[in-house]
């Protein structure tokens, strides 16, 4: 492909790949009669790139990112590389100001409130009164409890109870990844495409597995926490 049709398959101007370029974070292209021509790991690295920003990664991080994991330049290994990195959730991020926030956060917002959020991960500040929203879910689930009348900050500590616990179970998950996935890799060869390929069909296949057992165990063991909370009330 030339710049221009590169440009065009990634959604992204000529400009910022040749910026992309400058800072290293694409290899340069083959050069034939005085022009470049861009192959499929170009575009694979973009889309890694294109990923990562929205994820949050900065052009450094990223850099750091390539430098660590990509080095080979590869299609096949930007592409597992891409494939871990994606997030795990179907939400998209939305961003709210201070009258989105108004009502559950009080009126005038309540800083104590607003700081809670933030450190529960409700809440990222990205300007003056401006916030992102991670998980626009979390966020309604919030408001319709205040609405049931349950106070915020109650229902911010279950947030953060919540991230706990859920923060521990994706470690298990990401250990039995690394131990039974990726450990077989490092114990044999160096790692061809089929092993890559192979690593990010697991992954794919993990991110449904690992929301299904995550979603049915919260449904047994809510059901028996139910039970025994009614049988203490009617005795």
């Amino acid at each position: 492909m030339t710049i221009d049709e590169l440009a065009r398959e990634s959604g992204m101007t000529a400009r910022n790949i040749r910026a992309h370029q400058s800072r290293g974070l694409l290899p340069p292209p083959i050069v034939r009669a005085r022009t470049g021509y861009y192959g499929p790991e170009h575009l694979t690295r973009i889309r890694l790139i294109q990923d990562m920003q929205g994820q949050g990664f900065n052009l450094k991080s990223i850099e750091r990112l390539l430098e660590m994991g990509a080095r080979s330049g590869s299609a096949q290994t930007l592409e597992f590389q891409r494939t871990v990195l994606q997030p795990f959730g179907s939400e998209h991020p939305e961003v709210v100001d201070g009258d989105g926030l108004r009502g559950p956060f009080g009126d005038p917002l309540d800083p104590k409130l607003i700081a809670k959020a933030e450190r529960v991960g409700l809440l990222k500040p990205i300007g003056d009164e401006t916030w992102e929203v991670p998980s626009p879910t979390m966020l309604r689930a919030g408001r319709e409890l205040v609405e049931l009348g349950i106070p915020l900050e109650h229902a911010l500590a279950v947030a953060e109870s919540i991230n706990k616990h859920t923060a521990a179970i994706s470690k298990e998950f990401v250990k039995l990844f690394v131990k039974d996935v990726l450990q077989p890799i490092r114990d044999g060869k160096a790692p061809d495409n089929g092993d890559l390929a192979a690593a990010g069909e697991a992954v794919e296949r993990l991110r449904p597995l690992a929301s299904d057992a995550v979603q049915a165990s919260f449904g047994l063991v809510m059901t028996r926490a139910v039970e025994r909370q009614l049988q203490k009330e009617l005795s």
